[in-house]
């Protein structure tokens, strides 16, 4: 099955009085990698969250932001906590002494600790109530992303068989021109050795040698017949069931590896253009293969 690394998933839940949206990206990477950017009161949560994504997605680099909007109610109150504003007043009272600071202490100066100092009442379910919004909201962008990089390996599954099946052609054509030259050449050998004697009496031993010799070299079945495997294979995977982008990639170097040999086998121009062609379409599919989970 062909799935694309690169995609994009968003969600938004509203419940409540949250609001609560997730965006994923991604794009290629050798393994799955992700990177999450979120309110810190999620950042206990962070690895449940790799973990919803991790059940779909295997390979790219993942970018998860989560953001998470509340409306205010104004009958909750605001609890201020004596304590903990007397505590940061003294710690800012000793940084000002130690660093010789003749400005006093002020309020503007306490509220940049807000967070710490501000609190609201009834606040106790939050957290958790907000953690299953934040989980269906994952779960949901994570569809959303599978869905679009299935979409996009559909359009690259359609346009790899195309290639290879382009490919397939020239090596096939390229087989018949090499079958279809030994005659020539062993023509050609015969009047070569007959221009050394002037009697024109061959070793016909030694030519039948030479021929033998002259047409393995020449001969490319065995490139052909091991070609026309891979590609079998690399169809296979690219309809099967299981994402293939590592076997494809596998099997690629493989394919290229019999197209290069049957170019540095044969003496013949319009095959070693065929083979120039079709390594340019392998080197169109790898691209495409490096983007595939």
């Amino acid at each position: 099955m062909i799935i694309s690394m690169t995609g994009f998933g968003r969600s938004e839940i509203s419940r409540d009085g949250v609001t609560i949206s997730v965006e994923l990206r991604s794009v290629n990477n050798r393994f799955l990698e992700i990177s999450a950017r979120m309110p810190r009161e999620l950042n206990a949560r962070e690895n449940d969250m790799r973990e919803i994504i991790r059940k779909t997605l295997t390979r790219g680099k993942i970018h998860l932001n989560i953001n998470v909007e509340r409306q205010e109610d104004a009958s909750k109150a605001i609890d201020v906590d004596p304590e903990v504003v007397k505590t940061y007043k003294d710690a800012l009272e000793l940084i000002r002494k130690h660093a010789k600071i003749k400005e006093t202490v002020g309020l503007e100066h306490l509220l940049h600790f807000s967070d710490e100092i501000f609190g609201r009442s009834n606040t106790g379910t939050e957290e958790s109530d907000n953690w299953e919004l934040v989980a269906e909201c994952v779960e949901g962008a994570v569809r959303e992303i599978d869905q679009m990089r299935r979409n996009e390996g559909r359009e690259l599954a359609r346009d790899i068989r195309e290639r290879i099946k382009s490919i397939d052609a020239m090596v096939d054509r390229a087989e018949q021109l090499s079958k279809d030259k030994i005659p020539a050449e062993r023509q050609r050998l015969r009047e070569r050795i007959a221009q050394l004697f002037e009697n024109d009496e061959i070793d016909e031993q030694r030519l039948e040698f030479e021929i033998v010799m002259l047409s393995d070299k020449l001969d490319i079945t065995e490139e052909c017949v091991r070609y026309r495997s891979h590609s079998k294979y690399f169809v296979e995977a690219v309809k099967g069931p299981e994402p293939a982008g590592r076997k494809l990639g596998f099997l690629l170097q493989e394919i290229n590896r019999e197209v290069t040999t049957i170019g540095s086998k044969c003496n013949d121009a319009e095959i070693a253009h065929m083979v120039v062609r079709a390594k340019e379409e392998l080197e169109k599919i790898r691209e495409q293969v490096q983007n595939i989970e």
